[in-house]
């Protein structure tokens, strides 16, 4: 796939090659070469080993560790740039930062707005990304941003599931929004977690509005973290009456306690995309591919055509 003025060509970080590879798979190109040697003191130096003058470069890249690949897709779009690329993409599966979106408390960053200008000054021209913990990050950019969802995955999945008396759940109060949207589409009914916080990522108390006797309950999220918030919901909903429990994530971090948890819950399945590699084989853990999914979104961007047709909201 290209133009004889601006060929498309796709590169991947260390973080995402397993995620690139099948990217490129779905729009049949093939993946870029690239190399990222590492001094004796940690320092690296991402280059590109073929021309991509007059390119329009994608470059993949999740960021979880955040400091060594947000570093790496800086030193990735810089190289780039001064290379005389084209038009250079960040896409970034997983964008860590989104939940340093605001100051909750005195004396702290807003992580999300540095890292955003720091990729414009790298010179980033867009950013597709995939359900950002908080929709306003885009923005703190300074260039269009394509923010896919999980959604458009999971919501044809499990509608093909079979569960009889399915009901969708928040786990708190700041995902409504999100298990609407997919109470929506599946005509389903939905209820909330309502928790509070003793500290980050520590749970203090949780309660359950809305009725879940007898039915089949999915958690909707962004994001599965240690894991505390999903299974403390899992068990409260069990204790309640549902029928089965499984949670839907778009990323599944997973640091931590959290497979341990996992293993220990009132949940059946939980299944994530694989914005992150799989960090376990736990038989209660499944990943659904969204590189059809981003390889589309790629191809449109390309292509200049749409991709609000894509994706649900």
């Amino acid at each position: 796939m290209g133009s004889k003025n601006h060929p498309l060509k796709i590169f991947t970080g260390r973080a995402t090659q397993y995620l690139t590879e099948k990217i490129c798979d779905s729009l049949d190109v093939d993946l870029g070469v690239s190399s990222c040697p590492v001094f004796s003191d940690g320092e690296f130096e991402p280059c590109y080993e073929e021309t991509i003058r007059g390119s329009h470069v994608f470059i993949v890249q999740s960021t979880p560790p955040p400091a060594e690949n947000l570093l790496e897709l800086l030193l990735m779009v810089d190289a780039a740039k001064r290379a005389s690329a084209s038009h250079v993409v960040a896409v970034i599966p997983y964008f860590g930062y989104a939940r340093q979106d605001r100051k909750d408390k005195p004396r702290v960053s807003i992580g999300a707005k540095l890292m955003a200008d720091l990729l414009s000054a790298a010179g980033i021209d867009r950013v597709i990304t995939m359900d950002l913990h908080a929709d306003q990050i885009q923005g703190f950019f300074d260039v269009p941003v394509d923010h896919l969802y999980a959604s458009a995955l999971f919501i044809p999945f499990i509608s093909k599931m079979g569960l009889e008396n399915l009901t969708i759940a928040s786990p708190d109060v700041g995902g409504t929004k999100r298990a609407n949207t997919y109470a929506r589409m599946l005509q389903t009914d939905m209820v909330i977690c309502h928790k509070t916080r003793a500290k980050a990522n520590e749970v203090n108390s949780m309660t359950v509005i809305g009725d879940v006797k007898n039915k089949d309950v999915i958690i909707v999220d962004d994001m599965i973290d240690t894991a505390g918030t999903i299974t403390k919901a899992a068990n409260l909903m069990k204790k309640e009456g549902a029928r089965s429990v499984r949670a839907f994530a778009a990323h599944g971090v997973l640091s931590g306690p959290a497979i341990e948890r996992i293993e220990r819950s009132a949940l059946e399945e939980v299944y994530f995309t694989d914005s992150l590699p799989s960090k376990t084989d736990s038989d209660k853990v499944k990943y659904l591919t969204i590189a059809d999914a981003l390889g589309e979104a790629i191809r449109r961007v390309y292509k200049n055509q749409s991709i609000s047709s894509l994706y649900y909201r």
